[in-house]
């Protein structure tokens, strides 16, 4: 069974830094995005930050030269190094994960969510 396991979730002051970490275990299938969502009180969900299985990541406007993606591939897991962070990255934060069957069939996982704030 599919299975993301988040960690790393907590309260920090304005400015302060903290590491999202998501481990995923019992896909069989090839996974090809890793990635972080958020989601805060009364918004949608929104991409934070991808990276590809060929290390290629993409940025959400409002976190570029604050935040980094990284992944380890062999060990199915993906962090998320946020620095310089501000009250309004406050949100419940979701690792996801894309995989393919085959070529075409995309199957999408999603972690039970991590409470960030970010409050002085």
């Amino acid at each position: 069974q599919a299975q993301l396991v988040e960690s790393g979730g907590g309260l920090v002051q304005p400015g302060g830094s903290l590491r999202l970490s998501c481990a995923a275990s019992g896909i069989i299938f090839n996974i090809n995005i890793m990635g972080w969502y958020r989601q805060a009180p009364g918004k949608q969900r929104e991409l934070v930050a991808d990276i590809t299985d060929g290390g290629i990541t993409n940025y959400a406007d409002s976190v570029k030269g604050r935040f980094t993606i990284s992944a380890d591939n062999a060990e199915n897991t993906v962090y998320l190094q946020m620095n310089n962070l501000k009250p309004e990255d406050t949100a419940v934060y979701f690792c996801h994960v894309r995989a393919f069957e085959g070529d075409y069939i995309p199957y999408d996982y999603w972690g039970q969510g991590t409470q960030v704030t970010v409050s002085s």
